[in-house]
């Protein structure tokens, strides 16, 4: 499938330096509001570059664009592409509300087009087995969740040197100012809605902790640093997901079930070990074997990510899943209902302060499928 990436940025290396491991993926070009920053990626990865976003979508070769623009762009930019015929695959959020985000799904049903949203780790080998593990029954009947997005201190840290592979800068303004729930949540709310099916409601809280995170350059939104949620399934489920830039980076996700625990420390990271430890009972006491069990990590075939950063994630599975479903005619893992269900539950957490504690999910998707190499006997 023929595909052109719009926005250059921070991200668009992450994509285009995991995109050889797709070769079923054609780049036709790229295109940023920054002539200099789309430059700069052309001539890395030998491809074209657009003059303007309606060279773009008028390039009838085009079949996919794949959205990396700053978070507040990409309701406008998915909206331009679908316009035009395109589909399209959209960094996170898929939209900063949840009017502009159904409104996105709804004009893709309209065209006949698919839209996905990432993060696409749902795809990776961890989440993969984790999800074979539940399925084989591990820890028996799944009752709680904790899982951990923290990344520590990052106004502490040196973010004003960080650059990509390409040399861009990290947008530290823009990243601030989404906040780290809307930017990291999606990372665990992909994984806990295709294991436990859709949520039925989330009660959150969110502040913001660090407010002089920029002291010499004032923020223009004012968006929360610390969020936890507790999130009810209609599976019967419940999840606490926590996110963060104040607490030690931690990325660890921990399934408790009535026959043990299954987890893994770095949700990050596609190749991150997945432990077992089941409960046991001598005399009256009943505890967790202090042994852990390591399940062999599902894999389609041995692959080497090199990112940097501090994950370590195969971006360009994304829109190659979105494409593999357009030509095989089936749901896309990462589709529109399942996507739109997903942003819901984070805007429903981010927007804490302003629309209250508790909130009552409206949309819901039909049940994902685990990757074709993932459904295997036990491991």
């Amino acid at each position: 499938m023929n595909i052109a990436i719009v926005g250059c940025g921070f991200v668009a290396d992450y994509y285009l330096g995991t995109l050889a491991l797709h070769p079923e993926l054609k780049l036709l070009g790229v295109l940023d509001k920054q002539a200099e920053r789309a430059t700069t990626l052309a001539e890395r990865y030998q491809t074209r570059r657009y003059r303007d976003l309606d060279e773009l979508l008028g390039d009838e070769r085009v079949e996919l664009v794949v959205n990396l623009t700053d978070p507040r762009s990409h309701y406008a930019i998915s909206h331009a592409a679908l316009t035009a015929g395109k589909h399209v695959y959209s960094e996170k959020p898929l939209a900063m509300t949840f009017d502009d985000a159904r409104a996105l799904t709804e004009l893709a049903a309209e065209r006949g087009l698919e839209i996905g949203s990432a993060p696409c780790s749902l795809l990776g080998e961890t989440a993969q087995t984790l999800w074979h593990a539940l399925r084989a029954g591990a820890i028996g009947k799944v009752r709680l969740v904790y899982a951990e997005m923290d990344d520590g201190m990052v106004h502490k840290m040196p973010y004003r040197k960080w650059r990509s592979e390409s040399g861009i800068p990290w947008p530290y303004k823009d990243e601030f100012e989404i906040g780290c729930t809307l930017e990291h949540a999606g990372y665990d709310l992909t994984w806990l809605a295709a294991w436990f099916g859709p949520a039925v409601s989330v009660t959150s809280f969110a502040s913001v902790q660090i407010p002089d995170k920029l002291p010499d350059e004032p923020l223009d939104m004012d968006s929360p640093d610390f969020s936890v949620a507790c999130i009810q399934f209609a599976s019967g489920v419940v999840a606490r997901l926590t996110c963060s830039i104040v607490a030690p980076h931690d990325h660890s996700l921990k399934i408790i079930g009535d026959e043990g625990v299954l987890y893994t420390n770095d949700s990050w990271d596609y190749h991150s070990p997945v432990y077992s430890r089941r409960l046991m009972s001598i005399r009256r006491k009943t505890f967790l074997n202090p042994v852990k069990k390591r399940h062999k990590l599902l894999q389609d075939k041995v692959v080497k990510i090199n990112t940097r950063g501090a994950q370590n994630m195969d971006f360009s599975r994304g829109p190659a899943e979105l494409a593999s479903a357009i030509r095989e005619r089936r749901r896309s893992r990462l589709g529109a209902d399942f996507s739109l269900h997903v942003i819901e539950m984070a805007l429903a957490i981010h927007y804490a302060r302003e629309q209250g504690a508790s909130y009552r999910m409206t949309t819901t998707f039909e049940p994902i499928e685990p990757m074709p190499w993932a459904r295997g006997e036990a491991s």
